[in-house]
């Protein structure tokens, strides 16, 4: 099996699409951050909308866009690649654009506004994952999917920090931040764009499938559900936990999700081409048996009540990091392995939207099982995921 030892930065940025590829999507990431964290705030503040009113809108907005992938999976297998990329980011601007024309208390566009961004944020990753597989393979592509992922953590945390300074100056601050927000995305979709890369779907590289008919994947994709409810641990499960149950200051739920974010810029890489002498199924399983062992390790923290209870989830929040980075490192990779080159579109855009589906029903998820104990909670997720970890390894 073959393994990558070594990180080469120069050739991780060609094996990631090369350096004009690289600043789109730093850019990219630095327009999304300034905006996506504070959507809720913008429609709140600026467009003076009630809050439920907004999440409503938000949400409805988010699984709509989740209806595009099918068509995004059979335009990535006619061969686009840079094109599809560069469109995900300029359906965003669309969505920056109708955000900024809004009238106050008008949901309607509002929700068309979420509605176009969901659609970009949804397309992206499939159209980014399927680029850097047409230019990197074997092991290397691992490793640029993981640069890839810590570039973009990376470009959302320096965003939403220049956001979270900005915030003071209220209402204009953040239709300015907006406007910055659509000019990044036209900026990153003409670099994007500007890579002019296409692929041949009938030639398929050695070691990276047989050419046969699509995988079904079932079992992957409703364990990758479960999977990808850590994302939404550090921003959704832990901060309720930590305020409405162990009653601590809301400096520890700030404290662990930028911990989360700097351990992912800096420690992405380095992982996966760790987990490389290992195929890429056992580490999968391996990332369900790690989550499922913070997921018990909160459930003990929380039972240490007040006082000792916070420094404890701060610390195993470290553990569920780790299992995030090694899932994240090992998932998308495994796809676009087991998918024939004529069919890796398809393969991913379902695999992207059983991540959407899992990242759209977690947060009502959480909220429900949380008033019921930490039992509930922490109980239900470790059974899931290692229940997910099994079907994996198997």
């Amino acid at each position: 099996m073959a393994t990558t030892t070594r990180i080469r930065p120069r050739a991780l940025v060609r094996a990631s699409g090369g350096p004009r590829y690289a600043v789109a999507l730093a850019v990219d990431a630095l327009g999304t951050g300034l905006l996506r964290p504070f959507l809720l705030l913008y429609g709140v503040t600026v467009l003076r909308l009630s809050a439920p009113v907004t999440g409503i809108a938000m949400t409805v907005a988010v699984v709509a866009g989740l209806v595009c992938m099918p068509a995004v999976g059979r335009w990535l297998d006619r061969g686009a690649r840079s094109t599809v990329v560069a469109a995900s980011m300029l359906v965003r601007v669309l969505g920056v654009t109708l955000l900024l024309a809004a009238p106050a208390k008008n949901v309607w566009l509002f929700a068309a506004a979420a509605l176009f961004l969901g659609i970009g944020n949804q397309a992206w990753p499939a159209a980014h994952a399927a680029l850097v597989a047409t230019v990197a393979h074997g092991r290397e592509r691992d490793a640029a999917l993981a640069g890839g992922r810590a570039l973009r953590n990376a470009g959302l945390g320096v965003g939403a920090l220049i956001a979270t300074v900005c915030l003071a100056g209220g209402t204009t601050a953040l239709q300015v931040l907006a406007a910055v927000t659509g000019l990044s995305y036209l900026a990153a979709a003409a670099l994007a764009w500007s890579v002019h890369l296409h692929a041949h779907p009938t030639a398929t590289p050695a070691g990276d499938g047989d050419g046969g008919p699509a995988p079904r994947m079932r079992a992957l994709l409703a364990a990758n559900v479960v999977y990808v409810f850590c994302l939404n641990v550090p921003e959704i499960a832990l901060p309720l936990v930590l305020v409405t149950q162990l009653h601590a200051s809301p400096v520890w739920s700030a404290a662990i999700f930028v911990a989360n974010t700097m351990l992912v810029v800096t420690l992405q890489v380095p992982v996966t081409v760790l987990m490389s002498r290992f195929s890429r199924q056992t580490v999968l399983a391996l990332a369900g048996v790690m989550l499922t062992a913070s997921y018990l390790g909160f459930l003990m923290a929380t039972s240490l009540g007040p006082g000792w209870g916070a420094p404890a989830v701060a610390v195993v929040s470290v553990v569920c990091t780790l299992g995030e980075i090694v899932y994240a490192g090992s998932a998308t990779a495994l796809v676009t392995v087991l998918a024939p080159a004529h069919v890796l579109g398809r393969a991913l855009a379902r695999f992207e939207l059983s991540t959407g589906l899992g990242l759209a029903v977690s947060p009502a998820v959480i909220t429900a099982l949380a008033p019921h104990g930490p039992a509930a909670l922490w109980g239900s997720l470790a059974t899931a995921t290692l229940l997910s970890a099994a079907v994996v390894a198997h």
